[in-house]
């Protein structure tokens, strides 16, 4: 539960800071609650692209790291006369 909780106040801490979830001077409350539900839109949009992009990354290292362990053996096997 602990570590849940860090993970929300990461969340939180993000939202006000890269999106201005903190940023909202209306006056009433249903403008609030479009304020907050755009922002945490915006937030998951941000989130998916972040974490496509990292396995993106991760799979274009484990294809490289494939193809220069196959390079490598290839190189160093002997032939037999």
């Amino acid at each position: 539960t602990i570590k849940a909780r860090w993970i929300c106040e990461q969340a939180h801490q993000q939202l006000k800071e890269e999106l201005g979830l903190d940023h909202f001077e209306g006056r009433s409350w249903q403008g609030l609650h479009r304020h907050t539900l755009m922002t945490m839109i915006a937030y998951a949009f941000l989130q998916h692209r972040r974490l496509a992009h990292a396995a993106r990354k991760k799979k274009n290292q484990r294809a490289s790291a494939s193809t220069n362990h196959a390079r490598s053996t290839s190189r160093h096997r002997r032939s037999h006369p």
